[in-house]
């Protein structure tokens, strides 16, 4: 610090000197996001229109953008998206930009807070969608499939069973007439030719 006032600046020079590059710092206001992005793309000579093509932003949001309406979009997240994209593609700092942002939304009553990531709880209708959607549709598959095929064996395996019980030959008879007249017995009538 000696060498300073010795080399011809005294300490009321350098006060001096510090207050004056206080004053306008205090003074001045910060841009806001969207005057910052406007003055880029003004600086660059870009219209809303080409830079719309190049972002695939919409112009009426880049115009939003630009003059901080910012409830034209649904969530913040949308806003913070466009912004960084327009500013990398203004060649802004964007880190800073953001920050910038982040601030401005927390100034807003509808992007105050963010928002939230589940609906209230539901009924009983949610619960189970939830539960299956948590199933391992495979496993549910295979296992179904195991399931079906066992009923299958069971079903088959008993019908065989319950046809080998009951065999239709026993209630048959000797295979012979009983005569009405009380006299001998006759064989069955075939078709096999007479001897």
């Amino acid at each position: 610090m000696l060498a300073l006032f010795s080399g011809g600046i005294s300490q009321k020079d350098f006060s001096v000197i510090a207050k004056a590059h206080k004053k306008p710092l205090q003074n001045k206001v910060m841009p806001t996001v969207g005057e910052q992005l406007c003055s880029a793309r003004e600086e660059r000579k870009l219209d809303l229109k080409h830079v719309g093509e190049v972002t695939k932003i919409r112009t009426d949001h880049l115009r939003a953008l630009e003059t901080g309406d910012f409830n034209q979009f649904a969530a913040p997240v949308y806003i913070r998206g466009f912004v960084r994209t327009y500013a990398t593609l203004l060649k802004l700092d964007v880190p800073k930009i953001m920050a910038a942002l982040d601030q401005e939304l927390s100034q807003t009553k509808n992007f105050r807070e963010p928002p939230a990531l589940m609906n209230p709880a539901g009924g009983r209708l949610d619960f189970l969608m939830l539960q299956l959607s948590r199933l391992n549709w495979r496993v549910v598959a295979i296992g179904s499939a195991v399931v079906v095929l066992l009923i299958l064996g069971v079903a088959i395996f008993g019908s065989r069973r319950k046809l080998k019980s009951e065999s239709p030959l026993p209630k048959l008879g000797s295979g012979l007439y009983p005569s009405k007249q009380g006299g001998e017995m006759l064989p069955l009538p075939t078709n096999a030719p007479p001897r």
